[in-house]
């Protein structure tokens, strides 16, 4: 039988490596394709890591809780059924009895072409199947350009379909899209901490530290600026206050005002795409997609940031949808890895908490992070046509936290202000 190597895949944005820590399937177990093998957890996510093949565990290389770098060898599995010559000479030859995946071709033939792409698969981010492979080899495919097909199968995996639609976009001379550049997390300071008796220690849980990890590294990449607006938001809390009962009712969702504000953010960001960018060395990439990321505080205590993808091509009713099953899916950790990559602005509520607001740190490779703050009654002072009157309003407070390399403060006031209309303006009279 032929022999696969199931690999560790990359699993978002910096992610460098995971830790398993479940086997669903020992040695010898039988596994069908896309049947979870075993779960790995990063800062990003936890998630369960499919078998793309059908056949038997024949070998475990990694116990729980082990640390694993992505791209490495985790298992191999003998497939069943028919395999054709050179699938099975390439995983023969792919399952060695060492862990870092082998750099042997599939047969004489392809190693006399000398193919880079064969030669460089240690080095690949995914798994890519004996086919996909071969597709790719025979279309002259090298791996630098297979990364940066967008997969449609579990976990980002290219499929036969995706190379197809790929040679044909390339034959029809369309560009190919890049992907996001990582920015590398340094290692955490230290400092020297005098620790007295009475004092607590707590160590950091894997998450913990690799939030740190990212925060440290933002604040050294990106020089932070905040700018700070108040927003009148009136007519949106009579309008939610009047329609959440009837939206419950029919939708069985909580109507927040979140999915407003990710609605009017979406908008803005459309109408000023510096904001909508990340910075690569002395390249701004102004980003065609608006997929805003949403930071959800989990029950641990830690932190996760889950994907709204193309909010701006959703209504309402469809942000407030996939926000509470993003929402969900974060508190009962079932997030996929979809779920949380290629985000490319991001919301902080401070609200929740009762904060007036905050400046939250830049989620990288973004360029800005938008800060909103509890909803309170204030006087205020408005104009009217027999003079100024104080009257009772609903008023918040919006920050954004900005890349100076990239945004300057006229852009991010300009975008902060025209928020700041789109909230103020909210149509009271609107369905939902």
């Amino acid at each position: 039988m032929s022999k696969f190597e199931l690999i560790m895949p990359k699993m978002g944005e910096s992610v460098q490596e995971a830790t398993i820590t479940k086997w669903f399937k020992k040695t010898g177990d039988k596994v069908e394709e896309d049947e979870p093998v075993l779960e790995i957890a990063t800062d990003k996510v936890d998630t369960e890591v499919p078998s793309p093949v059908e056949g038997i565990v024949e070998k475990v290389l990694f116990k729980e809780n082990d640390v694993v770098a992505v791209g490495k060898v985790i298992a191999v599995i003998n497939t069943e059924g028919d395999a054709t010559a050179d699938q099975a000479a390439e995983s023969d030859a792919a399952g060695n009895e060492t862990e870092e995946p082998s750099e042997s071709p599939d047969t004489a033939e392809v190693k006399e072409e000398k193919s880079p792409a064969k030669k460089d698969y240690s080095k690949a981010s995914k798994f890519y199947s004996p086919l996909v492979r071969s597709m790719a080899e025979k279309e002259k495919i090298p791996l630098a350009e297979l990364e940066k097909i967008e997969g449609t199968g579990i976990n980002g995996r290219v499929r036969k379909q995706d190379i197809l639609a790929y040679i044909e976009k390339k034959q029809s001379g369309k560009p190919v899209q890049e992907k996001e550049p990582s920015v590398s997390a340094p290692q955490p300071p230290r400092v020297g901490v005098q620790v007295k008796p009475g004092d607590e220690i707590i160590e950091m849980d894997r998450m913990r530290r690799l939030i740190a990890d990212h925060m440290v590294m933002s604040k050294r990449v990106s020089p932070h600026v905040s700018n700070f607006i108040e927003a009148d938001v009136t007519s949106l809390s009579i309008w939610r206050d009047k329609v959440k009962d009837d939206f419950y009712s029919r939708e069985k969702i909580k109507l927040t005002f979140m999915p407003v504000f990710i609605e009017a953010a979406a908008k803005a960001l459309k109408e000023f795409p510096g904001v909508n960018a990340s910075v690569d060395g002395y390249k701004i990439i102004l980003r065609k997609n608006i997929n805003i990321a949403i930071a959800v505080a989990l029950p641990s205590g830690n932190l996760i940031v889950p994907v709204i993808k193309n909010a701006d091509q959703k209504n309402l009713l469809g942000i407030a949808g996939e926000l509470n099953r993003i929402a969900e899916a974060a508190r009962n950790n079932k997030l996929s890895p979809d779920d949380i990559q290629e985000g490319t602005f991001t919301i902080s509520n401070f609200g929740t908490f009762r904060n007036l607001t905050g400046t939250p740190v830049i989620n990288q490779p973004q360029v800005a992070i938008l800060a909103t703050g509890t909803i309170e009654k204030k006087p205020a002072v408005l104009e009217t046509p027999t003079g100024d009157v104080i009257a009772i309003r609903h008023k918040m407070i919006l920050s954004l936290s900005y890349d100076h390399r990239a945004v300057d403060g006229a852009l991010a006031g300009a975008f902060l202000y025209r928020l700041k209309e789109l909230l103020e303006n909210f149509d009271m009279n609107r369905t939902i």
